[in-house]
């Protein structure tokens, strides 16, 4: 079925599984620095912690295409089902079934620690926007979409239909 060797693709694989491992290590220490970042306010160090996440991201992101790649050069689904199968296939012994797991766990736990990350950034941005409405009480106007489906104000709103009949 498979012309490729299951031992030069257990290594291939094992390599992947501990970039993986490695990268998503660092992504959680990175979400966790800016969680505490974002609690001390320290936008500047905000800033600089972006560009590395998104550093992060975006090797994660190769690395899956990596993984992808080998899935089909041996004809295997590229969803998380198909590398278990590839696994099944070169690794016999299952020696890279707690590398997979790990990266599933720790995966997980980044999305969650983003998760909680935008929902402190959320809250930070109905804070602020709270505080502006009340330093400019006027201008709290209630919300209506345009035509094209763009939020504005009802002043806003009155207001060009009034200039579009002038």
């Amino acid at each position: 079925m498979n012309a490729v060797d299951p031992a030069a693709c257990r290594e291939t694989l094992g390599k992947l599984l501990a970039d993986e491992v490695d990268l998503l290590s660092r992504m959680e220490a990175q979400l966790q620095l800016e969680h505490q970042m974002l609690a001390d306010n320290d936008v500047d160090g905000l800033e600089a912690a972006g560009k590395l996440r998104q550093d992060c991201v975006a090797r994660l992101l190769r690395l899956e295409d990596e993984r992808r790649a080998l899935c089909r050069a041996l004809d295997y689904p590229t969803d998380l089902a198909g590398v278990e199968k590839l696994v099944l296939w070169c690794d016999p012994q299952r020696s890279l079934l707690p590398a997979l797991q790990e990266c599933a766990t720790r995966a997980t736990r980044c999305r969650e620690q983003n998760d909680r990350n935008g929902v402190l950034v959320g809250a930070r941005l109905k804070r602020v926007a709270g505080m502006l409405g009340m330093l400019n009480p006027k201008g709290r106007d209630a919300q209506v979409y345009g035509p094209a489906g763009a939020g504005l104000s009802a002043s806003s709103h009155i207001g060009s239909r009034i200039a579009a009949r002038a």
